[in-house]
C-alpha cells in the first residue's frame, strides 16, 4: 500500500478503536484543499505541525493530523486482519476508487471505502434503488421489477441491503441472474461472500450498525448509480426522503420515483424528480440519460 493510501486510512478511520478521533469530512476537505498548496513531500519525508500551521490550519488540528499519521503500528495489526476476513480498503487516492463518487461528491466523497466480494462490480454500469422499509403491494412489485430489469439490461443494482425496497429489489435482481452492490450500515466482515455481490462500507470493516451510518450512506447510494429509482417514500421524513431531497439539491444523479399518487412522489416531482411507472423500467439507460443535461447544468462553470 502506497504512503498516500496509508495516510487516508490513518486520517479517516477508527481502525478498530472507537475512541480514536479521525478527521471529520469538513476537516479532511480543509486539509485536502490546503495540502494542494504545499510542495509534494519526499516519500520518506516527515510532516510537522508547523508546516500545516503555515498553510493556515490551527495548532490543535495540525497536531492532531500529525499524531494520526504517526499511528502506523495500528495499520500493521489492522490490515492483515482485514485480509484474513476478506475485506479490502480502497482510498480516494486509489485508481480503483469509483470515478462516479469522486466526480459527483468531490471532497465530500468518503476518504476510504471498505469492500468485500466481487470488486469487478465497481466498473459495472449501475442503477440505484431506494425506498421505504414497509412497502405497499404495488410499490413492492415496482421494487422487484426494478431489480429484475436491472439484471436483464446489464446493470448492477446499487442498494442499501435494508429491509423493504432494498432487499426486495436485490433478491429479484439476483434471481434474474444479475449483480448487486450493497452499501451497508453494519459490520462488513460478517457478510458472506457470494457470486455477483459486492458489499461496500464507508466505515471500518468491523464498525457496528448505527442510525447515523444508515442515513449518511444514502449519498453514496445515489451517487454510485447512473440513475436512482425510488420505489416508495414517506413525505418529508425518513432516510429515503432525506436522500432523495439531497440528490435533487446537489444533482448527484437523475432521480425517478414510482408514480404511485403519494404526496411524497408528487412533492419530489415538483423538486425535479421524474415520475415513472412499470413500463418505463424497460429502458433504464434512457432514464439515466435524462440526467446528462441536468448534471451538466448543475456543475457548469458559469
Amino acid at each position: 500500500m502506497r504512503l498516500t493510501e496509508q495516510g487516508f486510512l490513518l486520517l479517516t478511520s477508527h481502525l478498530g478503536n472507537p475512541d480514536r478521533r479521525p478527521l471529520t469530512p469538513p476537516q479532511l476537505r480543509l486539509l485536502t484543499k490546503r495540502m494542494a498548496q504545499m510542495p509534494k513531500p519526499e516519500e520518506d519525508g516527515t510532516l510537522e505541525p508547523r508546516q500545516l500551521i503555515a498553510l493556515g490550519l490551527d495548532w490543535d488540528l495540525s497536531e492532531r493530523i500529525v499524531a494520526l499519521l504517526e499511528e502506523t503500528e495500528i495499520l500493521e495489526w489492522y490490515l492483515p486482519r482485514a485480509r484474513r476476513l476478506g475485506c479490502v480498503p480502497i482510498t480516494r487516492s486509489d485508481s480503483r476508487y469509483p470515478v462516479r463518487l469522486r466526480r459527483r461528491l468531490g471532497p465530500e466523497s468518503p476518504g476510504c471505502l471498505w469492500l468485500k466480494g466481487d470488486l469487478s462490480l465497481l466498473d459495472a454500469p449501475s442503477a440505484a434503488l431506494v425506498g421505504s422499509r414497509d412497502l405497499n403491494p404495488r410499490n413492492q412489485e415496482f421494487a422487484a421489477q426494478t431489480g429484475a430489469q436491472a439484471a436483464r439490461q446489464g446493470f448492477a443494482l446499487v442498494s442499501g441491503n435494508a429491509r423493504g425496497a432494498d432487499t426486495v429489489g436485490q433478491n429479484a435482481c439476483l434471481a434474474a441472474g444479475g449483480q448487486v452492490i450493497c452499501i451497508i450500515a453494519d459490520e462488513l466482515h460478517t457478510k458472506r461472500e457470494q457470486p455477483g455481490v459486492l458489499y461496500i462500507s464507508e466505515e471500518d470493516y468491523d464498525a457496528p450498525f448505527s442510525a447515523q451510518r444508515a442515513l449518511h450512506r444514502n449519498r453514496v447510494i445515489h451517487a454510485l448509480g447512473e440513475v436512482t429509482i425510488a420505489a416508495q417514500c414517506n413525505y418529508k421524513k425518513g432516510g429515503t426522503w432525506d436522500g432523495a431531497a439531497a440528490n435533487l439539491r446537489y444533482g448527484f444523479t437523475p432521480l425517478c420515483c414510482f408514480r404511485d399518487g403519494s404526496q411524497a412522489s408528487l412533492e419530489l416531482e415538483q423538486m425535479g424528480a421524474q415520475l415513472i411507472g412499470l413500463d418505463e423500467l424497460s429502458d433504464l439507460r434512457a432514464l439515466s440519460r435524462t440526467g446528462s443535461l441536468f448534471e451538466n447544468i448543475l456543475h457548469a462553470d458559469f
